[in-house]
């Protein structure tokens, strides 16, 4: 009977429990398990040594070998490739932050493995497999939060910031490749138009952080400066008169980059300062 680990696709464990569930390594990227006869495959996008990503409903995942090129007929990238015949049973899951492994769902291969040409840890231009997986059972991937996305884009550009530069420019002049894609799971806030509209009127065209105009005016002929709210709604923070303002295009990217004690203090402070609109 084949292997069903006890866990639901979205679901995230810890390095403890995957290993206790599957009796398989600690350690690497396919990880072998006799006792369950399985193959636990990991995709690590804290790390910056492997390009897979999703496109559509089919995951391209690349095999192992860090340095040289890449063997198909040996180790654990044989026992991938083998899987329409060897009954062993795949399972996938995605690491976007240290210690956490998401739980994606058992998967099978949707073709047969195809070369491509990557840099290795060297930099040197080498022949990699990348083997094309889709769910079982024609399931969709478990979609993932912004937040989460946002940690993986953080987690991979300070990667990229520790590579040598002649890795990065062989990286970064790589071409013909399609960027991948994800099922997101979005919380949308419903903000109140009358409070932003309000704002907007309050400020009269200015910046309420900088106090200079507006860069431009949009085609109708309205100052461009965008709502901001001291206290983020995500954190809890109300949609009212007295916590949002209108910032300019560079102060609000400020305030999302820094958010400055100093900053939060003057808008507050402009905010409490500022004429009633009647």
């Amino acid at each position: 009977m084949a292997f069903s680990p006890p866990l639901r696709p979205g679901e995230s464990v810890d390095n403890k429990r995957l290993t206790g569930i599957f009796r398989c390594s600690p350690q690497g990227g396919m990880r072998r398990s006799l006792q369950t006869n399985s193959l636990v495959l990991i995709c690590d996008y804290t790390q910056s040594i492997y390009v897979n990503r999703w496109r559509d409903e089919t995951f391209h995942y690349m095999g192992i070998g860090l340095v040289g090129d890449q063997e198909l007929d040996q180790g654990q990238n044989r026992t991938l490739a083998e899987l329409p015949v060897n009954e062993v049973s795949a399972f996938l899951f995605e690491r976007y932050e240290k210690g956490s492994y998401t739980y994606v769902g058992q998967v099978e291969l949707a073709g047969p493995p195809l070369p491509e040409h990557q840099r290795d840890l060297t930099g040197r231009l080498r022949k990699v497999w990348v083997f094309p997986l889709r769910l079982k059972g024609g399931q969709a991937p478990p979609p993932v939060t912004t937040g989460i996305l946002d940690g993986k884009r953080k987690a991979q550009e300070k990667a990229a910031a520790r590579l040598p530069i002649e890795t990065l420019i062989g990286k970064a002049q790589e071409v013909g490749r399609k960027p991948g894609t994800h099922t997101l799971s979005v919380q949308v806030v419903d903000r109140n138009p009358y409070v932003a509209e309000y704002v907007r009127r309050r400020a009269n065209g200015r910046c309420e952080l900088c106090k200079k105009r507006a860069p431009f005016r949009d085609h109708k002929g309205i100052p461009c400066l965008e709502i901001h709210h001291i206290d983020p709604l995500s954190g809890g923070g109300r949609d009212t008169i007295q916590n949002t303002v209108a910032l300019c295009p560079n102060c609000h990217r400020k305030m999302h980059a820094l958010n400055l004690p100093i900053d939060v203090a003057g808008l507050r402070s402009a905010v409490e300062g500022a004429p009633v609109i009647e």
